[in-house]
This record gives C-alpha cells, sequence and structure tokens, in this order.
C-alpha cells in the first residue's frame, strides 16, 4: 500500500465509548509504529482503556475513506500519582525547580501513531495539532524514543524542546526524550 494524500483523510473527535470499539484497530497501529512485539497490544489495552477515564481524555483519530483507522492521538491532563508523570518526576529529581515547572497544569500527549505506510505524509502533524487545539492546560508534555525519526524531526519543528534526556521507562530498553513546549501550537511550531 502506497501513502495517501493526507487531503483524502478526516480527523475525527471519537467518544470514550467509540475509541474502545476501535481499541484493537489502535493498538495494531501503535505496535507497528513502535516497532513492539507481538502480543504487546494485549498488555496495553487495560492501559489505555483507564486512560480514558482520565480527567481532560481526549483524542484526535484519523481515517481513511473506507473508514479504516490510519492513525491515533491521545491524552489527558497529567496530574501525580499517574505512572508517567512519577517517571518524569523521579527522573528530574535533581532539579525540583526545573520539575515543579513543568509538572504542574500540563497535558500529556499520551500517544501519535500513524499506520507506517502512511508517515511522512502530514498525517501525524494534523493529529498532533488537532488533539492540542483548545487543551486548557498552559503546557503539553511527551516521550518519545531518542534518535533520528520522523516523529523526533515533526516534534522538532512544531517547538518542542528538551525537558529530560536519554531517559530509560521500565519495561522499555530504548532511552527516551521527555519533549515540551507552551501551549498554543501552531502549523509552524509558533505560539
Amino acid at each position: 500500500m502506497t501513502a495517501m494524500s493526507s487531503k483524502t483523510i478526516r480527523y475525527v473527535q471519537l467518544s470514550a465509548t467509540e475509541f474502545r470499539a476501535r481499541l484493537p484497530e489502535a493498538l495494531t497501529i501503535y505496535t507497528h509504529a513502535m516497532n513492539y512485539p507481538h502480543g504487546t497490544a494485549e498488555q496495553r489495552a487495560p492501559m489505555w482503556l483507564a486512560h480514558m477515564l482520565r480527567d481532560g481524555w481526549r483524542n484526535i483519530t484519523a481515517l481513511d475513506a473506507d473508514d479504516t483507522m490510519v492513525g491515533l492521538a491521545y491524552g489527558y491532563r497529567g496530574m501525580p500519582g499517574q505512572w508517567w508523570h512519577e517517571q518524569v518526576r523521579n527522573g528530574l529529581a535533581q532539579d525540583q525547580r526545573r520539575a515543579s515547572g513543568w509538572l504542574t497544569d500540563y497535558f500529556e500527549l499520551t500517544e501519535l501513531h500513524v499506520r507506517p505506510q502512511y508517515q511522512g505524509s502530514g498525517i501525524g502533524e494534523e493529529l498532533l495539532l488537532a488533539l492540542l487545539a483548545d487543551v486548557e492546560q498552559p503546557r503539553v508534555l511527551l516521550s518519545t524514543p531518542e534518535g533520528p525519526s520522523r516523529a523526533w524531526r515533526l516534534y522538532r519543528r512544531l517547538g518542542f524542546g528538551d525537558v529530560l534526556r536519554s531517559y530509560h521507562f521500565s519495561g522499555d530498553p530504548r532511552p527516551f526524550a521527555i519533549l515540551g513546549r507552551s501551549l498554543p501550537v501552531s502549523p509552524l511550531g509558533r505560539s
């Protein structure tokens, strides 16, 4: 399959019920985009279901002309006690001032994934911009594997800066970067 024009893609916000119904499709995109091994989707499904119950949870889904999901993004209000929040807080333990500056009143961009055959066509940027439009929090944080990738270039182009580098989350041997920026985000990365 070749990449489609992003102009043939619809971007929709699904309710938690609608997203739950399409969870297997979303998790397949996630495992392929992140190059995770078979079986990862079954392990992640309960966590994604729990995320849908968090304060401020929202998503944007990219659908092709056949209503097939080609990309997804979701996130929610980051708060103390959440696994990711605590991981990042621990990573920033040597700089409490920096930690409190970033980890207070933020939106966690938890997942942003595009089917590999559709990557590079602008879908990821459209998902990110649509997801973050009208977010109430003044800043956004995310994590992404270190190293050159389309995701890395997208985040940099949109003005995301370093919060924490080469961090190792439990359960994943790869180093991750924690990136953040103030909101809103414009297509050119300028507020």
